[in-house]
């Protein structure tokens, strides 16, 4: 699988712009573009404590996949707005 994802590194750790379909722990190759196009009022863009605390959130992967089913389209879109309602 091939993918381009944006990311912002912070805190010594690059987070994901967007949800990222690989498994836990999960060997990737990343490559780095420094292009800078994205808003830091993109709705994806967290702060490092909302991830920590994502982190800490104990999902099962049936859940997860539960969920996914329920959504219609695209999944980046279903996160935009998501983030659009809170």
């Amino acid at each position: 699988m091939e993918k381009t994802a944006q990311a912002i590194y912070e805190n010594g750790a690059l987070h994901p712009l967007e949800p990222l379909l690989i498994g836990e722990r999960q060997q990737v190759t990343v490559t780095i573009s420094d292009r800078t196009d994205v808003s830091q009022n993109h709705p994806l863009m967290v702060s490092s404590e909302e991830w920590s605390d994502a982190a800490q959130d104990d999902i099962s992967l049936d859940e997860v996949r539960r969920a996914l089913a329920t959504i219609d389209g695209s999944l980046s879109e279903a996160v935009l707005e998501e983030r659009r309602e809170r």
